[in-house]
Parts: C-alpha cells; structure tokens; sequence
C-alpha cells in the first residue's frame, strides 16, 4: 500500500525525499537552522526544486553553512561565488548571507542560541494546522508578519513574511503537511 503524501512532492525523488525525511521536522540546532534560512534566501523568487538540485553545491560553497566562517568572508571570497556556476550567483543574495551570518551570531549573543530566538515566536512548539490539500496553506501569517518585521529590523536581508512562513515549515516550526499525509502526524 502507498503511503499518502502532499501532493507538492509527489512524482519527484527529490522532493518526495526532502518531504519523507526533513520537510515539517522540528530543527532546533542553530547550524541546520542557519542552512535552512540561508536556502530559503536562495530561493526566494524561484522554486524550492531549484535549491534541493543546488544544496550540495551551496553546501560545498558555503564552507557546510558555517556561519561562523561565512561571517568572515572576504570580497575575493563573495566574488568567488559569484562565480560559482553550481549555485545561484545573485549578488544581493550572496551578500546577504554573509551579513545574514554576522547577525545571526549577534541573535546568538543576545539570546544564547538563534533557536531560542526564532522558536519564541511561536511559544516553543510547532503550531499544528489541519490542510486538506497543501494549496490551503497561507503563504504567510501573522506570525510569519511579526519575525520577517523583527530580522528586518535586526538588519536581516531577503527574509520577507513569505520566505520566514516557508523556514517556518521547513523547519518544523508549524506542521503544514496535508492532515492525510503519512508524515502529519510522524513530525
């Protein structure tokens, strides 16, 4: 028998492996969450697939996400990128996540940890919703409003209400697969 599972992912290996094992998993360790955020930078504008056919590349570019180094970048090392073919070489949106890296690690000294930041957002537990169909999901929320408002405010760059509602599921901070999906109730 086949598992029912969002009909976003459906037909393609890569994204229906995304869905099975990540997709909606609660993630609060401040390096995945950092990946998390800086793929969503990426893709804004374009289409997840895009980013999931990118990521090891971004992975590799990108020192495994490590915001620590990615802080420290130099301008040879953003021009490098920039010519990068295995990645999406925006200049705006390499440049964010190096200032991206720098005030994620000032979140970090204020709060103790990025999770415990962006986790109070929504009172520490991923907020449940109950979709029929995955086009039911809103592209953003109040909440989604109220963190992309604060980053912005904090200096963050490309981290609209959009792009912050889809980290949110990435992320598992709100559990946006179909209530039929065999991973609804697993995340």
């Amino acid at each position: 028998m086949t598992k029912h599972k969002c009909g976003w992912c459906v037909s393609n290996d890569l994204y229906e492996a995304y869905h099975d094992q990540e997709w909606g998993v609660p993630v609060y360790d401040d390096d995945t969450l950092f990946e998390f955020l800086t793929l969503e930078t990426f893709q804004a504008g374009l289409s997840w697939i895009t980013i999931l056919r990118k990521r090891e590349n971004f992975r590799a570019a990108f020192d495994n996400f490590d915001y620590k180094k990615i802080a420290n970048y130099t301008e040879d090392k953003i021009q490098e990128l920039l010519q990068n073919e295995g990645i999406i070489r925006n200049k705006l949106k390499v440049r964010a996540t190096v200032t991206n890296a720098k005030l994620f690690m000032d979140i970090q000294n204020e709060f103790g940890s990025f999770s415990k930041y962006i986790w109070g957002f929504v009172d520490g537990k991923p907020i449940k919703n109950k979709l029929k169909h995955y086009k039911d999901a809103p592209a953003n929320t109040a909440i989604s409003d109220a963190l992309s408002k604060d980053l912005k405010k904090r200096g963050f760059k490309f981290v609209g209400s959009t792009v912050v509602y889809a980290h949110m599921q990435a992320t598992g901070m709100v559990n946006d697969h179909e209530v039929d999906c065999f991973r609804y109730n697993e995340v």
